[in-house]
Order: structure tokens, then C-alpha cells, then sequence
């Protein structure tokens, strides 16, 4: 069977799904979060590890609380995930509440590119309905990295641009914004700048929710030779299946003069967001697998 096939196949039933209506999707969510947490235990010494890191064993009954929430919130992000297949931009624009779109609308005005920063918090896979909420001319798009997967990825692209959202591979994505930039056009493009770096060579360090963490630097590099401006997407869950995003301005503190200062500044400001309500952050990564490497001791002559 080829590729396509599986891909056809796959689509039209994960489609089917999607024609369901949301509340009955969460009742397969409720079910779901009963066989991945209890019977299958699906990662659940990671995020235990990642919770007990962070907060401490101190207050158990919190961290076991966080981690049922987290994992009764991940079942509905696939939930609504699939949801993505069949739902109307009305439906989508009264679940995903934007507070000031016009805020980017500005930045577009003054003209300048945007590098949208945000985290795997809240569905990151709904943020694309913000596209619904600029009223400048701009190219939308998001960052990838390719699943190796091909069927599966393929799903995913069609999900993901749902609301016309360019989806740009992570390494094309540096010809693609300059492209866009000496088309004469101007970009809003979302970087989610919490994962790991690929690769062994971690270069990049800070301290992030208390672990010395390795960053990318991506999204501030290629918005830094653009001349972009750098925002951040704030995530609250206000009730199930309601979320709200609110653009923020990523403003480095003046005193500090340490590398990559915009993207410093995103994880401080991420992590506020985890701290104010934990269970919605993806703890199931490993976050903190790597450790910086130590430079080696100068031996005396």
C-alpha cells in the first residue's frame, strides 16, 4: 500500500471523526485519558520526573494533581486537534478569544515583519485561528519540524493549514522569510521556542523553570536580519475547549547584554505563563535529557 493510499485512508477517517460534535469528542477524550493514564501509563515517569524537578516532592498531592490535569488536557488536545478537520471559522473564533490583534496590525503598518513566539502550551495546534484576527496583508505562517512519519505528517500538514497558514519545513524556513522580505511583503511567522535543539552540539544555555536548559535561536537570528519585531503569544485555558491569546511585546531587560536577549526574554516569559496554571504545558517532553558539556580543565604545564 502506498503512501497516499494510507494517507487517503487515514484522512478520510480521522475526517469522519471530526464531524462529530466537540462535546461528544470529549467524552472519547474522557475515555481516552482513563486507558493512557492508568492502563498504558503513557510517559508517565517523564512527566513525573519533569514535575518533580521543577516543584519539588515536597507537596505531593499537587504534583499528582498537576499530572492527572496534565494528562485529561492532552486527550483533549487531540480531541481537538482532529476537530481541525471539520470545524466552521465561526465555531473556532468563539473557542479561540484574541485580545489585540490589532497590535500586530500595527507593527505591520510601521512596516516590519513579526517572529511569533509561543510554547507547546494551551492547543498551540488552535493558534493558527489568529490568522482570523489581522486586518493588514501579511503572509501567515508556522515552523515544522517534518515527522518521520509520511503518512502521518501529511495529516498534519492538512490540519495545520486549515486556516491558511503557511506551513514552512524548519530548514527552509530561512530562503522562504527572505523570499517574503524582498517580495516587498511582510510576515507574521510563529516559532514554538520550547523544545530541544536537534543535534549533540547544544550551544545555547539559561535557566528555564529552574533546570539549566538548552534553547534555539532560530526565530531571533532570522528576525533579527529582517529587522522584525518580537512577540509573544500568551495561552490561557479559560474552560474546556475556550482559549484566549494575547500578543505581548518581547522587551529584553536593558541591563542584561547576554546573547540572544529576545529569546531569553520568551522563555522567562513562558515560564510565568506554566507557572500561573502548570498542567497545561506538554511535561510529557524530555525537556532536560541533554546536559551542557563542561569545558575541559587546562592541565598545568
Amino acid at each position: 500500500m502506498t503512501i497516499e493510499t494510507k494517507y487517503k485512508i487515514s484522512l478520510n477517517l480521522l475526517s469522519a471523526v471530526a464531524h462529530l460534535p466537540l462535546w461528544m469528542l470529549y467524552r472519547f477524550s474522557d475515555l481516552a485519558y482513563c486507558i493512557i493514564y492508568h492502563v498504558a501509563r503513557y510517559r508517565r515517569k517523564t512527566v513525573r520526573n519533569n514535575l518533580e524537578r521543577v516543584f519539588g516532592t515536597s507537596d505531593r498531592k499537587f504534583i499528582i494533581k498537576t499530572e492527572k490535569k496534565f494528562y485529561r488536557h492532552l486527550c483533549d488536545c487531540i480531541a481537538e486537534t482532529v476537530k481541525l478537520l471539520h470545524i466552521s471559522d465561526e465555531e473556532i473564533d468563539r473557542r479561540v478569544d484574541v485580545t489585540n490583534g490589532e497590535y500586530i496590525d500595527s507593527i505591520i503598518r510601521d512596516g516590519h515583519s513579526v517572529v511569533l513566539f509561543l510554547g507547546h502550551y494551551g492547543n498551540w495546534e488552535w493558534v493558527q485561528a489568529i490568522i482570523h484576527h489581522f486586518r493588514e496583508p501579511i503572509v501567515g505562517g508556522q515552523v515544522y519540524r517534518p515527522l518521520h512519519n509520511k503518512v502521518m505528517d501529511k495529516v498534519m500538514l492538512k490540519i495545520r493549514s486549515r486556516f491558511g497558514l503557511e506551513c514552512i519545513p524548519q530548514k527552509k524556513v530561512v530562503r522562504r522569510l527572505l523570499a517574503v522580505e524582498r517580495s516587498g511583503k511582510k510576515f507574521v511567522i510563529g516559532f514554538i521556542s520550547d523544545q530541544r535543539p536537534l543535534g549533540s552540539v547544544l550551544n545555547h544555555w539559561t535557566d528555564f523553570l529552574g533546570q539549566d536548559t538548552p534553547y534555539v535561536v532560530g526565530g531571533e537570528s532570522i528576525g533579527n536580519h529582517v529587522d522584525a519585531r518580537f512577540v509573544y503569544l500568551d495561552v490561557e485555558k479559560t474552560a474546556r475547549g475556550h482559549y484566549r491569546l494575547t500578543f505581548l511585546p518581547v522587551i529584553p531587560d536593558p541591563s542584561d547584554d547576554g546573547p540572544d536577549p529576545y529569546t531569553r526574554e520568551f522563555m522567562k516569559m513562558l515560564e510565568k505563563t506554566i507557572r500561573r496554571e502548570p498542567a497545561y504545558w506538554l511535561w510529557s517532553h524530555k525537556r532536560w535529557k541533554r546536559r551542557r558539556r563542561q569545558p575541559r580543565r587546562q592541565q598545568d604545564k
